[in-house]
């Protein structure tokens, strides 16, 4: 069975590090990656963005895995989006193939110009072999809720908490924060998570930095790193890019 980490970088959404502005236009991309945190914001109605990436990790090595990672987002209405996330492809060290796929919803609401929260429901479904490594073998759940917020000197704020790994015994609890500021086309951001340990994987925590480059408003280009925090908590290096396809 895949660690809870493992799942988070490979099938759940993430987070760019500047922020989202509630006046940006609709075709601007809103990335929920690079980080293991989300925000409280959505996709504009009927407008579809996909984010994908790749990544190595491991906590003896970033040779363990490697997956290319999609989210595939569209917005409902302006305070619904609905994402299909995945591995298209995963490597473990006994298999390689498609990974677990699942379904999330976000239902999100401002707070004021400055600050919005959300609750994301999300589920995965067994599609990849859990013989080789690429899936948990069952259906598994989460619930997270998130608080946005921008702070003073252009720094943005993102607090997750909730249950993961709901199906495989003892939930694990995943709380994480996460800090972004935007200089121009640039932006950088810097994440602490823990997720307990639980039925689905062991604890884990770590320490996380990215840089983003947004060439033009549709699109964004991500890459950092994880760095572990205690034993048996896994390493990462990655690169990624959220494009917003415009209408669907």
């Amino acid at each position: 069975m895949r660690d809870a980490l493992e799942r988070l970088l490979g099938v759940v959404p993430f987070l760019v590090g500047p922020g989202v502005s509630a006046g940006q236009s609709s075709r601007a991309a809103n990335p929920e990656r690079p980080t293991v945190a989300t925000h409280a914001y959505a996709v504009a109605p009927g407008y579809i963005e996909i984010e994908q990436g790749v990544s190595a990790r491991g906590a003896d090595g970033l040779g363990q895995a490697t997956s290319w990672d999609v989210n595939i987002k569209i917005g409902v209405t302006p305070h619904l989006q609905l994402a299909l996330f995945g591995p298209l492809f995963l490597r473990t060290s006994i298999g390689h193939g498609p990974g677990d796929w699942g379904a999330a919803l976000k239902l999100r609401s401002a707070v004021s110009d400055r600050a919005a929260v959300a609750l994301v429901p999300a589920v995965s479904i067994p599609t990849g072999r859990e013989s080789a490594g690429l899936g948990a073998g069952r259906i598994l759940g989460q619930l997270v809720a998130v608080v946005s917020a921008d702070g003073p000197g252009g720094i943005h704020v993102d607090i997750n908490a909730g249950p993961l790994g709901i199906g495989a015994g003892r939930p694990q609890w995943l709380t994480t924060a996460s800090f972004g500021r935007g200089l121009g086309r640039w932006g950088a951001a810097g994440e602490l998570f823990r997720i307990s340990a639980g039925g689905a994987g062991p604890r884990q925590a770590g320490l996380l930095g990215a840089l983003t480059f947004a060439p033009a408003q549709w699109v964004v280009l991500d890459g950092g790193g994880i760095a572990g925090l205690g034993s048996g908590s896994p390493e990462a290096l990655f690169v990624g890019i959220t494009t917003n396809l415009g209408r669907l």
